[in-house]
């Protein structure tokens, strides 16, 4: 059977999230939990900061507000990248995930309303953001020799320049980690994910410069940057960046969050 879909599939935003279960107890495989365990069982799985967040969160989007043909779009959009096509497929997906329609509703909405409060909070600042931040996701590709001994690096350096090896032959013959079985080659790769050392000898070289033999901890290494691809405000990274500052700003609001059991000694 198609996958029905209407409004009342996915509600506006002024639909009230799942009532409570109002039941004492939770019925899990063969173990019957009381509902003065909840808490203790929370703390004990490390469970309640997970929940802290989740409600913090939804704090943040109660004054959120969703319109039928964003709810809807987001609905298909959920579908699809859950390859549920039918009522059928719906159910079995609520199935495995202990979830019904409306919670699954719920669900859908809130992701929707998490989204418009990243873009309402911090999309005017993304150009700033990136701007101050460019270098962080600027990515390479870069050649990389690794060795234990500095003078054969010294003499592996010299044989690179004046053309008697090249700087792959030489990587898959002597380099001591995994870019030998790639000829030296690594990347792309952002900048800031690299060795402090490393960051700033392919900060200021220019594509195809062998650079001298570099003391990098345990190892000497060469390095040549092969090509610097700049990052850009596209898509993608607008979006990362919104997840970067909503994240951010999640940590500052957990950080002055208390959390007191109201459960007796007993």
């Amino acid at each position: 059977m198609p996958l029905s879909l209407s409004v009342s599939d996915c509600p506006d935003s002024t639909a009230s999230p799942p009532a409570p279960n109002a039941l004492s107890v939770l019925q899990i495989g063969d173990r019957t939990i009381a509902a003065t365990e909840i808490v203790p069982l929370l703390s004990r799985y490390r469970l309640l900061p997970q929940l802290t967040r989740e409600l913090v969160i939804d704090q943040a989007i109660a004054s959120i507000d969703c319109t039928i043909e964003e709810t809807l779009s987001a609905c298909q959009q959920f579908y699809q990248q859950n390859q549920i096509h039918s009522d059928e497929t719906r159910q079995a997906w609520l199935d495995r995930n202990h979830l019904n329609l409306s919670e699954l509703e719920h669900l859908i909405t809130r992701t929707l309303k998490i989204e418009k409060f990243k873009q309402a909070t911090w999309s005017h600042t993304l150009e700033s953001h990136f701007l101050k931040r460019k270098a962080h996701y600027d990515r390479v590709i870069y050649s990389l020799l690794r060795l234990e001994n500095a003078n054969l690096a010294q003499e592996l350096y010299f044989q690179i320049q004046e053309g008697e090896r090249s700087f792959a032959d030489l990587a898959r013959q002597y380099s001591q980690g995994p870019e030998a079985q790639t000829g030296g080659l690594v990347g792309p790769v952002e900048l800031h994910t690299l060795h402090p050392g490393l960051v700033q000898k392919l900060s200021i070289t220019q594509p195809g410069k062998l650079l001298s033999p570099t003391k990098l901890g345990e190892w000497t290494v060469l390095v040549r940057l092969e090509k610097l691809i700049p990052a850009q405000l596209d898509s993608p990274m607008q979006q990362r960046l919104l997840n970067e500052l909503f994240e951010a700003w999640l940590t500052e609001q957990l950080q002055t969050v208390k959390i007191r059991s109201h459960l007796s000694p007993s």
